[in-house]
């Protein structure tokens, strides 16, 4: 019971990582409000937690738009009376039409922008507030391989992953003080469904072969993320302030041809 009690929200609770996070957090003890934009996952969601036992009630929330973010805040503390862990999990990975600088529509630009970092602004400009507010907790971030390295053909999405990273450090520095501890797990290769879209959507990337040529040979699990977002949530990590934690197996410091 590492989040016993603890009031959680997670975006993109609905498949992948942050399902896997939800259910992971919901059997800790926690308190989940699953942040989601698609309805049918959403409520799957919530119907699998609750089945086992956990707390979890889906509010439905698209990320990208700053009045269902503040929305679903408003919700979370009318629902729960607070807040203490936010996961900012959701993110949107497009092969087929992010690109380099100079082949990127402006609407592809600005709708990766808007979700990657304008969603994840916005829910922390409505979510720290009242981690502050109920006695401070822990923020986790999701940046990328993306982050920490340079990755050809996706310019808007390795764009807004680099941000988080340094909204990260910059946050953790600001909030500190006032008991919010503000990390960022980056991840890469993870099997999950945006993983096997992207490698659908674009024939160039094959993303099997190149894991497979990895260091660990394999691509990463939902949950193994999820376990690192949990010891980054709970009370285990108090003196953890402003990481940058790589899950990847070492794909982001070992080239691979």
């Amino acid at each position: 019971m590492r989040l016993k009690d603890k009031i959680t929200a997670i975006t993109g609770a609905g498949r992948g990582i942050g399902l896997a996070a939800a259910e992971l957090f919901a059997r800790e003890g926690a308190r989940v409000a699953l942040l989601e934009i698609d309805d049918k996952t959403g409520v799957e969601a919530e119907k699998l937690i609750t089945r086992a036992g956990g707390r979890a009630r889906f509010i439905k929330t698209d990320i990208g738009d700053v009045d269902s973010v503040q929305k679903a805040f408003a919700a979370i503390e009318d629902i729960y009376g607070g807040l203490d862990v936010l996961y900012n999990n959701a993110s949107v990975f497009s092969s087929r039409d992010d690109g380099p600088v100079s082949k990127i529509s402006l609407q592809t630009w600005h709708r990766i922008v808007n979700i990657n970092l304008n969603g994840l602004f916005y829910c922390c400009k409505y979510g720290i507030p009242r981690i502050v507010k109920s006695g401070g907790g822990s923020v986790v971030n999701t940046g990328s391989s993306a982050s920490v390295m340079g990755i050809p053909g996706c310019d808007a999405y390795t764009s807004t992953k680099g941000a988080v990273v340094s909204l990260t450090r910059s946050m953790a520095v600001e909030f500190g003080q006032k008991g919010v501890r503000v990390n960022c797990i980056v991840p890469a290769g993870i099997d999950t469904e945006m993983l096997r879209e992207s490698s659908t959507d674009n024939p160039d990337f094959d993303a099997k072969y190149f894991f497979s040529r990895a260091p660990m040979g394999r691509f990463g699990r939902p949950g193994e993320v999820a376990s690192l977002a949990l010891f980054l949530a709970s009370d285990e990590s108090s003196y953890i302030n402003g990481a940058i934690i790589r899950a990847d197996g070492a794909i982001t410091v070992t080239p691979i041809s």
